[in-house]
Order: structure tokens, then C-alpha cells, then sequence
């Protein structure tokens, strides 16, 4: 049986934290090791939180090892990405190009056909979803292109009014009867 008694200051430092913060695995862990103090069994913990007997036990003996530092979540180790971080700035030039640069029949790129454009120019072999959280990481979007409105040439303007002015006079007018 483990027992848990907090000096005073301990145990509003821990209700203060637990009040504090909005991750919720940490909120359960927190009032794990509060409601031990207060003198509440396990399996009464357990059927509060509506978790198992052990997990209790675990966050009460983390807390006993390493203090508050034992009870913070930790982020999932996973395998790393296979894109790596050094191809940034080629694909992020090869968004902005745009796939018909890269002698591709496209008019905008997806996450597969940029996928498959690794793995022919890099060797890379990776899934449409690891091409977009790169992207994501790298903050490109594919999906939107940007627009480049440019001024058209004046004297071509010109000419073009001139012309559809000429058009104009030789029409006669419809009669818009129905």
C-alpha cells in the first residue's frame, strides 16, 4: 500500500498546479496523488476516475521516484520522419513552381504526386500523409495557388479598345421584342 503525505506546501503547490492547467492527463495524475493524500484508497481513486487499480499505483510510485516531473506526459518517441529536413527548400521550390516545371503533366501539385516526385528524383519512398505533415512542418500548402495579376501593356490596351470600338460602330441595333 502506498501512502502519500504531502507537507502542507507540497499539496498546495499540487492543487494549485492541478486548478492551473488544462492538460488533462496531467489534471488526472495531479488529483491521482491529491486524493492519495487526502486518504482516499486505490480502488476508490480508480472508480472516481474511471481508471484501473494499476494505473493509479503507477502515477502514485512516479510521483514517489521523480516528483511533479514524473507525472508530466511526455511526447510519443515514434519513428522519424523519412523526408529529411535538408529537402525543405526543394520542395518547398517545387510547390511554388509548380509541377510543370518539374516536367510534370499537373497543373498543382497533391501530396501523392509529390510523394511519387521523392521518389523518383530522391529515392525516397514515403506515404501521401508523411509528404503532408512535411509540408504542414514546412508550412507549404499545396492547395493554394497564389495569383499574380499583372498590369497588361498599355499600348495593347489601347489597341484592343480601339477595336472592339470599331466593331461596335458597324452593328445595328437588336429589337428586343419577345
Amino acid at each position: 500500500m502506498i501512502r502519500i503525505q504531502l507537507p502542507s506546501a507540497e499539496a498546495e503547490r499540487l492543487d494549485a498546479r492541478f486548478r492551473a492547467t488544462d492538460d488533462r492527463k496531467l489534471r488526472d495524475r495531479l488529483q491521482i496523488v491529491l486524493m492519495a493524500h487526502r486518504g482516499r484508497a486505490r480502488q476508490d481513486i480508480a472508480a472516481d476516475l474511471g481508471v484501473h487499480r494499476k494505473t493509479v499505483t503507477r502515477w502514485l510510485n512516479a510521483y514517489c521516484a521523480a516528483g511533479l516531473d514524473g507525472l508530466r506526459p511526455k511526447k510519443a518517441k515514434g519513428q522519424p520522419g523519412k523526408i529529411p529536413a535538408a529537402l525543405a527548400d526543394d520542395v518547398r521550390r517545387w510547390v511554388i513552381e509548380g509541377p510543370a516545371k518539374q516536367g510534370l503533366d499537373r497543373a498543382n501539385w497533391t501530396h501523392e504526386e509529390l510523394a511519387d516526385h521523392l521518389r523518383k528524383t530522391c529515392g525516397i519512398h514515403t506515404s501521401r500523409s508523411a509528404v503532408q505533415r512535411f509540408c504542414a512542418k514546412i508550412d507549404i500548402r499545396l492547395y493554394r495557388p497564389t495569383y499574380r495579376y499583372e498590369r497588361g501593356d498599355p499600348a495593347k490596351q489601347a489597341r484592343a479598345k480601339e477595336d472592339l470600338a470599331e466593331l461596335g460602330k458597324g452593328r445595328r441595333p437588336v429589337n428586343s421584342s419577345c
